[in-house]
């Protein structure tokens, strides 16, 4: 089967391919780095470093020398953006197409992603697929109505360890090097391509993603190493209908970051806490909030959760207010 936007996409995929060989670029200078949320549970055990809106294939960890990040021009703290051709090594940055270079993104349920973000968020991984939760849902602002976009989504690791939860401490502690890389795989929404105007004028769900740990995954399922962080990454990508448009793949994409949204993928919630904000404010945990408490799972019992989460409280899944919220990363 052929056609422009397939073609597209396989240029795309060269382009995100980098996730395949991820951990063989831990020690490049310049590119990606992450800073910590109040209250990150991570926060001490291993250093962060702010996004760099420059980069975007390679990585520094603690013991590098990240140059300083320029300031962000969308003067959304939580958001960073870059050309995916910007690092330092690059001969030139990438001059984005008209078509993407005015796309901004406003994640949805921003407040519950905070909420659990604080916390530490566990997405759970399974041989057959789990969908995540919060699901991941945007808005999507300033495409051209006319023109065919695909939206994708991919998911870095965020350093090169792997964890283990201490449950006396309530904390996550580093266990050591992280496992071999898993391949790495790009999810495209089910409903790409589609006029900038269908993605306009409703949120977009990835609610048909889904997590597994089982390396021979042939359902196209993202596949993670469980006990590993992991950020996810969203791809608006315009479907050029050139003859000649993978000359320009990467001129036609924008990558937006969600620092909240990054999370270590485990096969059994490990924070009590986790448990209980996902029990209160995931819909199709309804039968556990209906339930007798006493039912509830051992350390996941109201009382166990001092302070009960004002989403959970509230049930109310408000987006963030409209800004552009997404760090821009090409």
């Amino acid at each position: 089967i052929s056609s422009p936007w397939l073609t597209q996409l396989s240029h795309f995929c060269d382009v995100a391919a980098f996730t395949t060989s991820s951990l063989s670029s831990l020690n490049t200078p310049g590119g990606y780095h992450l800073s910590p949320s109040p209250g990150d549970p991570y926060s001490q055990h291993e250093s962060h470093f702010e996004p760099c809106p420059a980069a975007q294939h390679n990585y520094n960890y603690p013991g590098s020398n990240p140059g300083q990040a320029p300031p962000s021009d969308n003067g959304t703290p939580n958001c960073s953006s870059s050309s995916s051709s910007s690092t330092p090594n690059s001969k030139s940055i990438v001059k984005k197409n008209p078509k993407v270079a005015n796309i901004n993104v406003q994640l949805e349920m921003k407040a519950l992603w905070d909420e659990f973000n604080q916390l530490g968020t566990e997405m759970i991984v399974t041989k057959a697929g789990r969908r995540m939760f919060p699901t991941f849902q945007v808005k999507i602002f300033g495409m051209d109505p006319m023109a065919d976009y695909m939206l994708l989504m991919d998911f870095l690791p965020v350093d090169d360890k792997r964890y283990r939860y201490a449950f006396h401490s309530s904390s996550w502690l580093v266990a050591g090097k992280a496992d071999p890389a898993t391949p790495g795989r790009v999810h495209y929404h089910p409903d790409s391509p589609a006029k900038g105007a269908q993605w306009m004028k409703q949120i977009v769900s990835f609610d048909k993603l889904k997590l597994t740990n089982n390396l021979l995954d042939d359902n196209g399922h993202i596949i993670l190493n469980s006990m590993h962080r992991y950020q996810p990454r969203f791809h608006v990508v315009y479907v050029d209908p050139r003859k000649d448009s993978e000359k320009y793949a990467e001129e036609n994409y924008k990558t937006f970051v969600f620092e909240e949204t990054r999370f270590t993928a485990v096969t059994a919630y490990q924070n009590h806490r986790i448990t209980q904000l996902k029990i209160a404010s995931n819909p199709f945990a309804k039968g556990f909030r209906d339930c007798d408490p006493e039912d509830w799972p051992r350390n996941h019992r109201p009382g166990s959760l001092p302070i009960m989460s004002a989403f959970a409280r509230t049930r109310n899944p408000m987006s963030s207010p409209p800004q552009q919220n997404g760090t821009e990363k090409g």
